[in-house]
């Protein structure tokens, strides 16, 4: 009887926290981690043999916010994506959940960073689920669905 009352603390313990990290999984930032993000303007004093090469640089490479900063308000992607050096890395503040506008800024829970502010995706017809999904017109958004009964 002991072990089983063991077996099913240990139970409530992790499944509680398996969710947790599901939900966090479902609502977590839709970028890859070997995403490039190709600068809108290449960089001039950029170490690179390839002209091409000093126009990537690719999500999470180390900068120093003091030397060598080599994403300070860079932008890329065409205008949808703005790195900054946020502590040791570069990261995109209009879409980074723990970067969201500026460094430091984190989201809550069920929301993600939209075009650098956060926004709550669970009942949002405007980013239903994900950033800039809209629901058709009339139908609600619950859930991070549309037309969630």
């Amino acid at each position: 009887m002991a072990k089983f009352l063991e077996l099913t603390a240990i139970f409530s313990l992790i499944i509680p926290l398996l969710i947790a990290m599901q939900f966090q999984m479902v609502f977590s930032s839709e970028i890859e981690d070997d995403e490039e993000y190709v600068l809108d303007s290449p960089l001039l004093n950029f170490r690179s043999r390839s002209r091409f090469l000093g126009s990537v640089i690719k999500q999470g490479a180390k900068c120093n916010p003091i030397k060598k900063n080599i994403c300070n308000g860079i932008s890329a992607n065409k205008g949808t994506s703005l790195l900054f050096c946020c502590k040791i890395k570069c990261v995109n503040v209009l879409g980074d959940r723990n970067h969201c506008g500026q460094c430091g800024r984190k989201c809550n829970l069920g929301e993600l960073c939209c075009h650098g502010t956060c926004t709550n995706i669970l009942n949002n017809v405007n980013n239903c689920g994900k950033c800039d999904k809209k629901c058709l017109h009339g139908v609600k958004c619950r859930h991070a669905t549309c037309g969630y009964a």
